[in-house]
């Protein structure tokens, strides 16, 4: 899952960047409205977390800026703001949740989560061949077997099962898994492709990840969503 934090407290994002890294989400950070929607424009996020108060273009602006984009994606504003009638703008703009800081944040994990559940349901479980991806819960199995999985690993299987059967380059592996430019010189993606190899396809007879020679990776199968469509 990939969320678009947008927060005016470098500390305050930095927390819950990593935070949300922790629970195996991949983040984006924007310290601003205008890097927040160049970001919004740019790429396909699961969730939006939206400071009210951020620098550089009205929060209610990047509000309506990103809702008018993205018209399903689940937004949910962190304010300091103390007045009803301002946090209702901000829900009448669009936004699907709101939580008063200061917060905890179990709560606002809490909140992303229901978020998701009730916007991204669908594919919230993946599943190719016998391999089970849980990407609420956080969650792998294969065969039934529980696999161990750290955060960049399953950030990179998410994305190799929602490319299920299509070729994958490094690059843009890199780029969406590891937030790097596709010119990055490092052969991080090889290594955590053994990783994932020595617990998804060692113990078993059916190897699903396949390296296509000259272009990057492919994970053989179809995925399927928690419905079963294709």
């Amino acid at each position: 899952m990939r969320l678009l934090i947008a927060e005016r407290d470098p500390a305050l994002g930095v927390f819950l960047r990593r935070s949300f890294e922790d629970e195996h989400y991949s983040v984006d950070l924007a310290a601003d409205g205008d890097e927040a929607e160049s970001l919004a424009l740019q790429r396909s996020y699961d969730t939006a977390i939206l400071d009210l108060e951020i620098p550089r273009e009205d929060g209610l602006s990047l509000l309506r800026s990103v809702r008018t984009r993205h018209e399903q994606l689940p937004i949910l504003i962190l304010t300091g703001q103390s007045r009803p009638e301002e946090r209702a703008q901000a829900l009448d703009l669009g936004a699907d949740d709101l939580l008063l800081k200061p917060f905890a944040f179990s709560e606002l994990s809490a909140r992303v989560r229901a978020l998701l559940r009730r916007g991204r349901g669908a594919d919230a479980l993946l599943r190719v061949e016998d391999l089970e991806l849980d990407r609420l819960k956080h969650l792998a199995r294969r065969g039934g077997r529980h696999l161990e999985l750290t955060p960049k690993e399953f950030g990179l299987l998410d994305y190799l099962m929602r490319h299920a059967g299509e070729r994958v380059t490094r690059a843009e592996i890199l780029e969406h898994v590891w937030n790097l430019r596709k010119d990055t010189m490092t052969n991080r993606v090889d290594v955590y492709i053994n990783y994932l190899r020595k617990k998804i396809d060692a113990p078993f007879e059916h190897k699903l990840i396949r390296t296509v020679r000259g272009a990057g990776y492919q994970l053989d199968g179809r995925a399927r969503s928690a419905g079963g469509a294709a």
